[in-house]
C-alpha cells in the first residue's frame, strides 16, 4: 500500500498540538488595516483551535 500523502497547503496553515486538536491561524489581518481597531489587530495575532466540524477534513488532509 503507498504511502499517504500531507496536503502541503494545509501542512503551512495548520499544526496540530500534543493533544491531537489542530492549530490555525485568524484571517482578516493582511490588508485595509486602517479601518479596524487596534484591539481587533491585536486579537487576529493569537491562533486558535479549528472548529470541531472542520477536524475529519483536516485529519485527512495532515495524516502525520
Amino acid at each position: 500500500m503507498p504511502k499517504m500523502k500531507t496536503n502541503r497547503a494545509a501542512a503551512k496553515r495548520f499544526k496540530k498540538t500534543g493533544t491531537g486538536k489542530i492549530k490555525r491561524f485568524k484571517a482578516y489581518k493582511s490588508h485595509i488595516l486602517t479601518k479596524k481597531t487596534r484591539k481587533r489587530k491585536r486579537n487576529l495575532r493569537q491562533s486558535t483551535i479549528a472548529s470541531v466540524s472542520d477536524m475529519n477534513r483536516l485529519s485527512i488532509m495532515l495524516p502525520y
